[in-house]
Parts: structure tokens; sequence; C-alpha cells
């Protein structure tokens, strides 16, 4: 795709579009989120969503614990 972009010389990381996701329930946004804590354990960076350093998978909702980032739920 890097190669294609005339604003990118050899190689892009982030997607060019922007084509947002409608957040219209709260299974919807369970989904996103449970999608984001996974990340890093599919990419094979740790084995639990909790361990990693910045996740708030870790938080008193998710995981039981406290997080090194607050999280303010709405």
């Amino acid at each position: 795709m890097g190669k294609s972009n005339s604003n990118v010389s050899n190689r892009q990381f982030w997607q060019q579009h922007n084509k947002p996701i409608e957040l219209w329930s709260p299974e919807v946004i369970n989904q996103k989120v449970d999608y984001i804590h996974e990340n890093p354990v599919e990419a094979g960076f740790v084995s639990e969503p909790e361990h990693w350093k910045y996740s708030s998978a870790i938080d008193i909702d998710y995981a039981g614990g406290k997080g090194m980032l607050e999280i303010d739920f709405v």
C-alpha cells in the first residue's frame, strides 16, 4: 500500500482511510474494547491482556487490578 501512495516514500504503517465505526450499543463497545485488549496477545507480545503495560485490561472492571493509567468509565 505504501508504494502506491504518493504521500509515502518507503513503507506505510497506518491505513490512509478514515472509516469510523459507530459504537451504537454496549455490546458493540464491549466487542471493540475486547478487540483492543486482545491485540497484544494476538501479536504474541504477552500471554494475557492484563500483562500489557499500558492496557486497561488490568483495571478493576476487567481483571480486578489497578493499571498505570487512570480510567474514567462513562
